[in-house]
């Protein structure tokens, strides 16, 4: 999927191409976003942004999508795309272009913003997988690789069912922002043989070896992707994690 297995997450109006390769030399993927993509979505956007939450609205934000991972295309890093939408048609159209620039299309199901909710985009994905799994199947139709962005913690979601049903519906990688339940990601990699990617609190060794301990195939910074000091300890530790493995698998034969 990527190597190294670090990633970088999205963060809202400030996870752009340059922000991708100020930490290409730490990270194996970075997910670009997240960017509203449809017009409800864009209109919630405007007033997260008038109550001075950061947000990407360019005039044509599928514009903005291929400009940004073209600029990602001679990168040594895999570049993604975190999407907010209520309706299809444009995850179609923002899929289509990420499998042009060989980049993961991410499905927001994530954002919990009262504005973002209310037309139908983040977590209310989640409380409604059947929509859910409409926006995966849409997505998976382009051929592009598809990832799914997630939580915790949401009253009455259950996360290892929600993996099982959006694997089924094409999806390749499923992100999980484990908030304060570490042991979801056990759960959810059980479930499914999805790429699971846990996030949530990856600032150091410990905690990083916790998640791949627990299942997940790669970690994934998000609040200090901006601090090299703490990519390169992420790092450092994630490489250290699967040589280990590689050392007693051939071991072991």
């Amino acid at each position: 999927m990527f190597d190294p297995r670090l990633a970088l997450a999205s963060l809202s109006g400030e996870s752009d191409a340059a922000w991708a390769r100020r930490a290409e030399a730490h990270a194996g993927a970075a997910f670009l976003g997240g960017i509203a993509i449809d017009k409800p979505s864009r209109r919630a956007a405007r007033q997260l942004v008038d109550r001075d939450r950061e947000e990407f609205l360019p005039s044509d934000p599928l514009a903005f999508v291929d400009r940004e991972l073209g600029a990602l295309d001679d990168a040594p890093i895999r570049a993604g795309f975190n999407v907010r939408s209520g309706s299809r048609a444009p995850i179609r159209e923002a899929a289509e272009t990420c499998h042009e620039h060989d980049a993961i299309i991410e499905l927001n199901a994530h954002c919990r913003q009262d504005e973002l909710c209310a037309v139908g985009c983040g977590e209310t994905l989640l409380r409604d997988a059947h929509r859910l799994c409409e926006q995966v199947e849409t997505a998976a139709d382009t051929g592009a690789t598809v990832s799914v962005k997630v939580r915790a913690e949401v009253p009455g979601v259950s996360l290892p069912d929600t993996a099982r049903w959006v694997a089924a519906a094409g999806a390749d990688i499923i992100h999980v922002d484990a908030m304060d339940s570490e042991s979801v990601i056990r759960d959810v990699a059980d479930a499914t043989d999805l790429f699971v990617i846990a996030n949530n609190g990856v600032r150091d060794t410990a905690t990083a070896r916790e998640y791949l301990d627990d299942g997940a195939d790669a970690v994934s910074v998000g609040r200090p992707s901006d601090r090299p000091a703490v990519l390169r300890h992420v790092r450092e530790a994630v490489d250290e994690w699967f040589e280990t493995r590689v050392e007693q698998a051939g071991a072991g034969g």
